[in-house]
């Protein structure tokens, strides 16, 4: 039997494929020249991401291969739509001089930029974190942690598939590790929302979180930090952490603590009430989000702070009410504010430049922007010192000076520095007395170069001599062909041209030498200079980043104060009570987008456990039923995050946790039934309320049958009635029939949202006003959507002869066989009192004359005869 002939690998290849098979998921950019090429399925890849040409390398022979490639210093255009298309990438570098050997090359992998692991400004976006997130399935609880390698921020947490599902929401991580054997599992809950990367599952262990994370902070043990006791968490930031050194990213003395999300301290909302508030994107395309409309930051560390305290509004009222009182301060301190908000223009993003120190990516000119943010923070920090509120004095107190950096920088770079240092004129004069020497060196070229012209002219006769230089000869004289004759024996030519002649001279030679040794000497000295600063910022790490956090602080607050004076919002009132009362309520979103001249029409919600605990809201499409709800929620939202709200008065007695539920036909789920969805959903809010939680329901019931629907919402109601917690309840429906509840349940009471009937239309007046509605105008709705007349008219012909002939033929069904005798006693013992008197009750009830709400009422009368039991 023949022999297969071995494939022939070049020499290049067989290095690429052994530096290939150590980063099997990451694709490849592999340094030759002064290109980065891309080979097989990586070359194919990245010629659909990147729209780059696909070639082939060895075309027609047996070595033949797809290849794709870009020039170097294309890489930071071309890197980051790689990183954002979910690819890891590995960046395999020239360690070598060519120059320097015979041999080929030697290359290795430098960095491996992955969607959660980024420094790179194209990729990173700047009021927004880059958290890469590590989720562990432990035996009772998930842990979870987000570490962003960019800012040095790196947070743990365990809890519940439900909360780690939000916590994923809130903190949007660009990438997910998971362990191996839960990737499955991990796709069920979390579905296919994450890029996410599969670790081996030694990695997720107790022991080796602990030990990792420890060794990094240099301490005994966690208790410091306050997660400890966090074992699930612990094990996902271990994770995190072996991923970062996986990732060649191995200088990361910026992560300088670790805390935990305190799940008490922050008022809950799951991630369907993040979706259906609207808080970070809206739910079509064209949709303007509350985030949008609230962020008048102006740092990038304030605009990633907001989004924060956004995902975790607070419900500690002490807290709640100092940023209140600073909100306060900022609204009523004109020169303040002034002063705060120039300041903050003129710093750049520091928590994001010392973390670029601190893993040695820092350029010059960035140095130098890091420098001046620091002189900017001055100013707010005097400001701040001698305010008249004490937590505004607190803050100026605790921002550091940093004035031995400022110094440090101011007398090591020149302002003007480049962005790389192999650029040079980045160090300043005075720092080194050789750098200072090599200079005077290198700028006096031009002096000592018309000096010698000047001699060489005078002693040769030659008057039109010209001293140049190229990459090929280095300097050279030239002369005219008129004046060859007069050449000196000891210049030696080196090239000819049509009209002239190009010589060298020893001197030249040796002048040569000594510019050449002196740039190189000097870009040496700059780098090792620069490299020594780059050490000492080091050391600033710590302060920087406290002060990074504290500005995050004001410009949230300054935002708030901005937002407070633009909108005329006004401080609300937060205290211990349950009771919610706000008066001329406005949605921040939607007042934004009105034409310019209609104004929002305002609306009072009462809310409170005692006499007004459910709120039945009826009215058509259209009419502003979901608006009412949603401005509720945000007002409250927005009150506990601390800012003041848009309202003529509001008072918000603490809420601990935000349910919304929206119907069926707003909330289109793929693979299951919406009317499941929308009962899963429901059945959760039920299960987790407590009395201080406000509960907010859109037309449930509305993805079944219309008394399927009613029955359901009915019961959900009285459930939310008689359960101890008595949560706030704001339910829109546009089942009038459910208007009949208010007659039997003591704190459910009925609105609707005005409209003004006229002939053959309506206006909605979006007035939210006391009593039921008992009409949908469904039909006055489908014609101001522009359905056609023909349409209308006959779906009035239907409706009316619906209403006349069919209305309650299916309540009264029901009711028909619950009257059976037959059915019911064979469940009944006869010689029970009270099953006697059920007998009674069901046999004497006249099911001709029922209304469909008068039969329900019946049944939960009879419901609760049997719970008395």
């Amino acid at each position: 039997m023949a022999k297969t002939k071995a494939k022939k690998v070049t020499p290049l290849m067989q290095q690429y494929n052994g530096i290939k098979a150590k980063y099997p998921d990451a694709m490849l950019l592999f340094r030759v020249g002064d290109f980065y090429e891309t080979f097989g399925e990586d070359a194919i890849k990245a010629s659909e991401v990147l729209g780059i040409i696909l070639t082939k390398r060895g075309a027609g022979s047996e070595s033949e291969t797809a290849l794709a490639g870009f020039p170097h210093h294309s890489l930071n255009t071309y890197l980051p739509k790689l990183v954002k298309s979910g690819l890891r990438v590995a960046i395999c570098d020239q360690l070598e001089d060519p120059k320097m050997t015979k041999k080929i090359v030697k290359r290795g992998v430098t960095e491996l930029v992955t969607p959660g692991v980024a420094l790179n400004d194209d990729i990173l976006q700047s009021k927004s974190n880059n958290f890469l997130a590590a989720v562990h399935f432990g035996k009772k609880l998930l842990g979870v942690s987000f570490l962003d390698v960019s800012t040095g921020e790196f947070l743990v947490a365990q809890g519940n598939e439900e909360y780690v599902d939000k916590l994923l929401q809130n903190f949007e991580p660009s990438e997910v590790l998971v362990q191996k054997q839960f990737k499955q599992r991990f796709l069920e809950l979390f579905t296919n929302r994450y890029h996410s990367f599969y670790l081996e599952d030694w990695v997720f262990q107790k022991d080796y979180g602990y030990e990792t994370i420890s060794n990094h902070f240099k301490v005994a043990n966690l208790k410091g930090f306050g997660v400890e006791e966090l074992e699930e968490g612990i094990v996902a930031g271990g994770a995190a952490m072996y991923y970062l050194s996986e990732t060649q990213h191995n200088k990361i003395e910026h992560i300088q603590s670790i805390s935990r999300i305190a799940e008490d301290r922050y008022v809950w909302m799951d991630r369907f009430t993040i979706k259906n508030l609207e808080l970070y994107g809206g739910n079509s395309l064209n949709s303007v989000s509350l985030l949008n409309i609230i962020d008048k930051t102006i740092s990038p560390m304030g605009g990633r702070l907001l989004k924060r305290w956004l995902a975790l509004p607070l419900k500690e009222l002490d807290a709640i009410k100092k940023r209140h009182e600073m909100v306060a301060y900022f609204v009523e301190s004109e020169e303040f504010y002034d002063t705060v908000q120039y300041q903050l223009k003129q710093i750049s993003d520091i928590e994001r430049l010392i973390s670029k120190a601190a893993t040695g990516k820092i350029s010059p000119r960035e140095t130098v922007l890091l420098k001046n943010s620091l002189k900017a923070i001055l100013p707010i920090k005097e400001a701040a010192e001698h305010s008249k509120n004490a937590s505004v004095k607190l803050i100026g107190k605790q921002l550091n000076d940093c004035t031995a950096l400022i110094a440090k920088i101011t007398e090591s770079l020149l302002e003007d520095a480049p962005v790389n240092i192999n650029k040079g004129n980045a160090i300043a004069a005075g720092v080194s007395v050789e750098l200072d020497e090599l200079r005077s060196i290198a700028n006096s070229g031009k002096e000592y170069l018309d000096a010698m012209l000047e001699r060489e002219s005078e002693r040769t006769g030659i008057p039109s001599l010209k001293i140049a230089y190229n990459n090929v000869f280095g300097y050279y004289i030239e002369v005219r062909n008129t004046h060859k004759d007069k050449v000196p024996e000891k210049w030696i030519r080196k090239q000819t041209l049509v009209n002239a002649e190009r010589y060298i001279t020893e001197e030249l030679k040796e002048y040569e030498a000594k510019i050449l040794g002196a740039e190189e000497k000097i870009q040496s000295l700059e780098t090792n200079l620069f490299a020594e600063l780059i050490s000492y910022l080091i050391s600033f790490v710590q302060p920087v980043q406290e002060n990074a956090q504290l500005l995050a602080q004001i410009d949230c607050l300054l935002s708030f104060a901005a937002l407070a004076i633009e909108r005329e919002y006004i401080r609300p009132e937060v205290d211990k009570s349950t009771d919610i009362e706000i008066i001329k309520g406005r949605h921040p979103v939607i007042e934004q987008q009105l034409p310019i001249g209609d104004e929002y029409i305002a609306n009072d919600v009462v809310l409170n456990r005692k006499e007004q605990q459910i709120i039945m809201i009826t009215g058509p499409n259209m009419s502003g039923k979901s608006a009412i709800l949603r401005q509720t929620a945000l007002i409250v939202l927005l009150a506990q995050m601390g800012s003041y709200v848009p309202a003529e008065k509001a008072r918000i007695g603490l809420v601990d946790k935000i349910f919304t539920r929206v119907g069926a036909s707003d909330n289109i789920s793929m693979g299951e039934s919406t009317f499941m969805v929308e009962m899963n959903e429901t059945a959760s809010i039920l299960n987790n309320i407590s009395e201080r939680s406000l509960v907010l329901l859109d037309e449930i019931g509305r993805g079944t049958s219309t008394y399927d629907g009613i029955s359901i919402a009915w019961a959900i109601t009285e459930y939310l009635h008689e359960h101890p917690s008595k949560a706030k309840t704001l339910f829109a429906t546009h089942y009038h029939e459910l208007n009949e509840m208010t007659t039997t349940f003591e704190r459910i009471k009925n609105f609707n949202v005005s409209v003004k009937e006229l002939e053959d239309s309506i206006i909605f007046l979006r007035k939210l006003v006391a009593g039921g509605s008992n009409h949908s105008f469904g039909i006055h709705v489908a014609k101001l959507a522009g359905m056609p007349p023909v349409v209308i008219k006959r779906a009035n012909k239907i409706l009316k002869q619906l209403e006349e002939n069919h209305a309650h033929k299916e309540v009264k069904d029901t009711l028909q066989a619950v009257s059976n005798e037959e059915m019911q006693l064979s469940f009944f013992q006869l010689d029970d009192p009270l099953l006697e008197d059920l007998r009674e009750e069901i046999l004497t009830t006249d099911i001709d004359t029922l209304t469909p709400i008068e039969a329900l009422m019946k049944l939960n009368e009879i419901k609760r005869m049997l719970s008395k039991k």
